[in-house]
């Protein structure tokens, strides 16, 4: 009764926040999803300082950069192919792409991990936690040393692991949205041996279902897509957990108090197909987030997305689109949902990319590329590692 009181409490609340208006403050503010929204265009650097990392190349240093973890002092990187599976290798370069050694502990031993999931860096402590598909946590100090491994939790799978505190990680967790149980999709756990310190609980009437699979009356696949946005995202010192049945994203802090962020409008329980809402990267002004419409578009064959932009000083939202200043001709940087990004990686990185080396050659051959970044694309090759780009909050 008294859980139920309090839900109740919090409906009643979000609600009558929502009729007062379409934002409020600084506090939360309300995104109507179905909404069509002014257009704006900005400039990557004015709003963030960018850096470029020409990755050193050699014959022990040759990657594909799927970007793992930045941290202080090091970069981790690892192989990684469109079919979603990887060769082991594991690189670590410096600050400046220097190499500095190359890892693979691929194998069915307890020391070793089948096919990486993620990871998280704990540089303070020299630990690296490789999660493993086989449902378990290897860890690894900084020159790929096994130290030790643990389970996840009992008939859980932790699609998202990373670092929470000294003693901690926080995990986003995975499961069959078709089963009728529900679970809290957050969790914070030990460090030393996965023991689950806290269940973070977000409530929602029912689950709901963030992947489409469409097939002809002969089994032929028509349409697979998922939405494949971070739900577990950095943001300062504090997470934003989205829960995609619930209509509010929260932000959870090391405290562990957890206080409404955004609220989405209408109620994704109320809607058939789905829009949801993921926020990417975030800056002291603006919010950048997408919305996510799971409806099978059989042309693209992914689902239609709308990237959206809340202004903290003009309090308003728009329809954005950013470009990156370094190029001539109005090259888009997509700071929502992308493959190729890490984003909010900690209070002084907000994002990094990979940059292939054959398409900043040819940006450079066209004269459309300047500055430090046309002084990098003329030193590369077509073998060249990619160049990691990196934007800084502005200071």
């Amino acid at each position: 009764m008294r859980k139920l009181f309090i839900i109740l409490v919090a409906i009643l609340f979000i609600t009558t926040a929502c009729r007062k208006s379409d934002i409020q403050g600084d506090n939360f503010i309300t995104i109507n999803v179905t909404k069509s929204y002014p257009k704006k265009e900005l400039i990557l650097q004015d709003f963030m300082d960018v850096d470029y990392i020409p990755l050193e190349t050699n014959d022990d240093f040759i990657t594909t950069a799927s970007i793992q973890a930045i941290g202080q002092d090091i970069i981790i990187i690892k192989n990684f192919n469109r079919n979603f599976t990887t060769d082991g290798d594991f690189f670590i370069f410096d600050k400046n792409g220097k190499g500095l050694r190359k890892a693979n502990r691929l194998g069915q031993s307890g020391h070793e991990y089948t096919s990486v999931v993620g990871i998280a860096l704990d540089e303070e402590n020299g630990e690296i936690f490789v999660n493993d598909i086989t449902t378990k946590v290897v860890v690894y100090d900084l020159s790929w040393n096994f130290k030790r491994s643990f389970g996840h939790e009992e008939e859980i799978f932790y699609k998202q692991i990373n670092n929470f505190d000294q003693d901690h990680l926080i995990c986003h967790v995975g499961f069959n949205y078709e089963d009728d149980i529900k679970r809290d999709r957050f969790r914070i756990i030990s460090k030393q041996d996965g023991s689950v310190v806290k269940r973070i609980s977000i409530p929602y009437k029912e689950k709901k279902q963030t992947s489409l699979y469409l097939t002809d009356i002969n089994g032929n696949t028509l349409f697979d897509a998922a939405t494949l946005n971070k739900e577990l995202i950095r943001y300062y010192e504090g997470w934003l957990l989205v829960e995609p049945a619930s209509d509010t994203i929260y932000k959870y802090q090391p405290d562990h108090t957890m206080t409404p962020f955004m609220v989405r409008t209408p109620s994704i329980q109320s809607m058939s197909p789905e829009v949801f809402l993921f926020p990417g990267v975030l800056t002291d002004r603006y919010y950048f987030m997408q919305t996510v419409k799971r409806e099978a578009d059989l042309t693209t064959k992914v689902f239609p997305r709308v990237d959206l932009m809340y202004d903290r000083k003009e309090k308003a939202i728009y329809e954005y689109t950013v470009y990156n200043d370094d190029y001539t001709n109005k090259n888009i940087v997509k700071l929502g949902f992308d493959l190729m990004v890490l984003s909010l990686i900690n209070e002084e990185i907000a994002f990094m990319r990979k940059l292939e080396a054959p398409d900043l050659i040819e940006a450079y051959e066209k004269g459309q590329l300047k500055g430090k970044l046309k002084e990098i694309a003329a030193e590369l090759d077509e073998e060249s590692n990619p160049v990691l780009m990196l934007g800084r909050y502005k200071k």
